[in-house]
């Protein structure tokens, strides 16, 4: 649903990493060079930044009841 604020496994603040990393993945640019860019460098961060699927807006198309 929203970005990981924090690495599931080692506590590791992301949050401020997911849009510069969404960002520059969409433009195309490889996501293993993005994450060495920005100093991910613990596989579980980097596992949790690749594996975050953005559900949002698919899940905003639905009312609570």
């Amino acid at each position: 649903m929203m970005a990981p604020v924090r690495c599931f496994t080692c506590g590791r603040p992301l949050g401020h990493l997911w849009e510069p990393f969404r960002q520059r993945v969409l433009a195309g640019e490889d996501p293993g060079r993005v994450l060495d860019e920005l100093g991910v460098s613990r596989y579980c961060c980097r596992r949790t930044l690749l594996a975050h699927v953005d559900w949002i807006d698919d899940v905003l198309k639905f009312e609570a009841r």
